[in-house]
């Protein structure tokens, strides 16, 4: 299989499991990233699926992971992940990252569920 249909079937089973829009306050980081990242991505170090591991994203230059086929967008845009930079690219990749290979992957609407995903991802051992 190339690469580039495992993103798309990736994406689209991403899209599929998302939750709606008025999801439950209730819902912990964890769950937020379960429902729309872990289809491609993992946090655990050096498990590298469809997507790059997150294990430690945050402070991470963007591109960096060992051993991943990232696009060429990706590794040359110079982007160190922090709290601000991973809300606007878990809301809208393509704005950030322009030909990034997430699609169609289009990003997460909920304003509160980007916070938790990343309050989750800076949390520590993620």
């Amino acid at each position: 299989m190339r690469p580039g249909f495992i993103v798309v079937v990736c994406g689209l089973m991403s899209l599929a499991s998302s939750p709606s829009h008025g999801q439950d306050a209730g819902v912990s980081g964890e769950q937020a990233f379960n429902n729309s990242c872990r289809t491609c991505h993992t946090v655990k170090d050096g498990d590298n699926r469809v997507g790059p591991n997150l294990h430690n994203v945050v402070g991470r230059k963007a591109g960096s992971v060992a051993n991943f086929p990232y696009s060429e967008a990706m590794k040359s845009s110079d982007i160190v992940w922090d709290e601000s930079t991973l809300l606007r690219f878990i809301e809208d990749p393509e704005a950030v990252v322009s030909g990034n290979g997430m699609k169609p992957y289009t990003g997460v609407r909920s304003a509160e569920d980007r916070a938790r995903i990343v309050a989750f991802l800076k949390s520590p051992g993620k």
